[in-house]
């Protein structure tokens, strides 16, 4: 069984920064491709960006390309998702999901509860 701790959302300011973590268990973490998606309120999760396994790739939502950067650290079993100059549209409940293969998803099967992300006018 494989467990995602996210960790590290709050309440800011628009163009303020933020880094997301999410912790996983398991010694198998650095095969495995992760993705980091939000639910805002009232609207379906949506992706927001992915790394594969060994973070040589990455992708992102045309919404966030240029302003989040997702990385990992394999050692610490930890995929990060650096936000920069948010916007209120940006807030929503952030979860990190690892891929069951080495690719950037599109199928994922292990999500984390969640970090809320509130940004403010």
């Amino acid at each position: 069984q494989v467990q995602l701790v996210e960790s590290g959302g709050g309440l800011v300011q628009a163009g303020d920064s933020l880094r997301l973590s999410c912790a996983a268990s398991g010694r198998t973490f650095s095969t495995h491709g992760m993705g980091w998606f939000r639910t805002a309120p009232g609207k379906n999760r949506e992706f927001v960006a992915a790394i594969s396994s060994t973070g040589s790739s990455t992708n992102y939502a045309d919404s966030v390309k240029g302003r989040f950067t997702i990385s990992r650290d394999n050692a610490k079993n930890t995929v990060y998702l650096q936000m920069n100059r948010l916007k209120p549209e940006d807030t929503a409940v952030y979860s990190c999901a690892r891929s069951p293969t080495q690719a950037m998803g599109p199928l994922y099967d292990y999500w984390g509860q969640g970090t809320q992300v509130t940004v403010s006018q």
